[in-house]
């Protein structure tokens, strides 16, 4: 997986905008102005993004790819992970990790705005 790939299925999620809010560095995918994905640009060796994670699964998914899968950098520990690309995960559930994300976010929201989501 690569970054394009990464942010074209992002963007294809109904409601996301992707915003440069910390500088021209660090690209964020937001709904309803609530991230759940970031992503460095600059990265050059290998390429890893932070997603949001219900926090007991945020931990098995720790100890079950333990050099794929980290605490959030510079994130709440508790809420999010730092996944890298191209290690133990495939690209399958590397987009289940960011519909996880999502959801996570979707769920967070009134429930008059899911609907009007759910509605577009």
């Amino acid at each position: 997986m690569n970054i394009e790939s990464i942010r074209e299925y992002c963007i294809s999620k109904n409601r996301v905008t992707e915003e440069l809010p910390f500088g021209p560095d660090t690209l964020v995918f937001k709904l309803q102005g609530k991230i759940f994905l970031l992503v460095g640009l600059s990265q050059v060796d290998e390429l890893c993004f932070n997603v949001k994670c219900e926090p007991s699964y945020a931990v098995e998914l720790r100890e079950d790819y333990p050099n794929t899968v980290f605490a959030g950098y510079h994130m709440n520990k508790k809420h999010w992970n730092t996944v890298y690309c191209n290690r133990r995960l495939d690209d399958e559930r590397i987009c289940t990790l960011i519909d996880d994300s999502y959801s996570l976010i979707f769920q967070s929201l009134p429930r008059a705005t899911r609907e009007e989501i759910l509605r577009s």
